[in-house]
């Protein structure tokens, strides 16, 4: 189930949602609008290692 970032049209405040269905409306839970629009967020992930990046260089060509 994805966590989806949000912000309200109504108030401004942005919150995060854990959206169990792609239909499922959502509301903004400072102001009660449902006008809200989902934003575009970053990708995020959890590493065992030392709390480091865990990057390198690898096939992509990035580093």
């Amino acid at each position: 189930m994805p966590i989806y970032e949000y912000r309200c049209k109504e108030c401004g405040k942005e919150f995060t949602k854990l959206v169990f269905r792609l239909n499922d409306e959502v509301e903004c839970p400072h102001c009660k609008s449902k006008n809200v629009e989902k934003l575009i967020s970053t990708i995020s992930s959890i590493s065992g290692g030392s709390g480091g990046s865990s990057c390198s260089g690898g096939p992509s060509g990035f580093s």
